[in-house]
């Protein structure tokens, strides 16, 4: 549940509200987020703006899993055959993984849960937030299988400069948006005095504020995940711990949905509200170093885990390329100028079965994720998901 409520006009003054009655807008006709009729009243899902955020929710409630559905009991005897090396990329990188979810598993119900104005977005928001939470437990399921002591996974890795200037990067735009918004919520727009000092409240900022967050999120979902990954399924494809790979895809298969609502979200803005077209155009140089501050970061990641020597078929070169042509389709999808000069092919083509399909057995049961769907139909997010779709 949000825990920061939407904004509504009382006595001329701003105060928060769970439910705004006074609110009678027709919500089609509202903007995404921040619209002055003060924010969501009805869930009402029969008649929506933007049809896309509704199947967002549907398929992510249709992947509905549970990491205990994955046996990784043969994964705690692969670790113990593990090299050194090995042990420390398949630890650290669950380290790294720990971290980012723990952000991401709170964030953006925090984050733009005050400020969304349409039912279906909402809603999308906290399906997202909580699936986030089973990535974050399956982590703990892994933990709890693989390592005799867990607090000692647990407690190491906030040590980790790697780990945690990333979480550092993730945490700023976020923390950024947080705080212009309790100020625009609790005080309005304008100049004000608060304990002593003068607090400017600008809406055009904090619609600026909104849109790089999404844009380090849509980084964060498409991008900063995926040297972790690829070290994952390269165990796996070696038939080394093979649970927690098929974790990994499960999680994979979520973020894809979660980067098609940010990728989706950073296109209708500026159609939705015409700020944001001059927002984009100030910010794109910004927005631009994001990414490749989100690579650079990436690449230091590989040459952390490969500092005591690589694995059968990955190297830092290998995850530099990667990273560097994953980044592109990103930057691409966003109508971002990418810096990189990539090829077309994926460097690493094997990654492409890990991250294309549903059909992820699990043990004890050996039945599919996909017998969980609604139908049993396979949902998987391609270019056609949103086919026939306006945006």
């Amino acid at each position: 549940m949000m825990r920061i409520v939407k904004v509504a006009q009382y006595r001329g003054k701003k105060m928060t509200t769970v439910f705004n009655s006074k609110n009678k807008q027709d919500h089609t006709k509202a903007k995404a987020f921040l619209d002055p009729s003060g924010g969501v009243t009805i869930q009402r899902y029969d008649m929506l703006k933007y049809k896309q955020f509704d199947k967002l929710t549907d398929k992510q409630l249709g992947f509905f899993w549970r990491p205990e559905e994955v046996d990784c009991h043969k994964d705690a005897n692969d670790f113990n055959n593990l090299t050194d090396n090995e042990r420390h990329i398949f630890t650290s990188n669950l380290k790294r993984q720990i971290i980012l979810d723990s952000v991401q598993g709170r964030a953006p119900v925090e984050a733009f849960g005050p400020l969304v104005s349409i039912p279906e977005l909402e809603a999308w928001i906290q399906t997202w937030t909580f699936s986030e939470t089973i990535h974050s437990r399956s982590y703990t399921h892994i933990i709890r299988n693989v390592y005799a002591n867990p607090s000692q996974v647990f407690d190491e890795m906030m040590d980790i400069d790697e780990i945690t200037d990333c979480a550092d990067a993730i945490s700023t735009n976020y923390d950024e948006l947080i705080d212009l918004s309790l100020k625009y919520q609790l005080l309005g727009e304008g100049k004000h005095t608060v304990n002593g000092k003068k607090v400017e409240v600008d809406l055009y900022e904090l619609k600026k504020a909104l849109y790089k967050t999404l844009m380090s999120v849509n980084i964060l979902e498409g991008v900063r995940f995926y040297v972790s990954f690829a070290c994952s399924w390269a165990f796996a494809e070696l038939k080394k711990m093979e649970g927690n790979a098929k974790i990994i895809k499960l999680i994979a298969r979520d973020e894809n949905l979660h980067l098609a609502s940010t990728q989706s979200l950073l296109k209708i803005l500026p159609k939705d509200d015409l700020d944001y077209i001059k927002i984009a155009k100030e910010t794109e140089e910004e927005c631009i170093q994001m990414f490749v501050d989100a690579v650079e970061q990436e690449k230091a990641w590989a040459e952390y885990l490969f500092k005591d020597g690589s694995m059968i078929g990955l190297n830092t070169q290998l995850l530099s390329d990667y990273i560097e042509w994953i980044c592109c389709k990103r930057m691409i999808a966003v109508n971002l100028k990418c810096p990189y000069a990539v090829s077309q092919a994926n460097p690493l083509p094997w990654t492409q079965k890990w991250i294309a399909g549903a059909d992820v057995q699990v043990a004890p049961q050996e039945t599919e994720i996909t017998s969980y769907i609604q139908g049993g139909v396979k949902q998987d997010v391609d270019t056609n998901t949103f086919g026939g779709m306006s945006l």
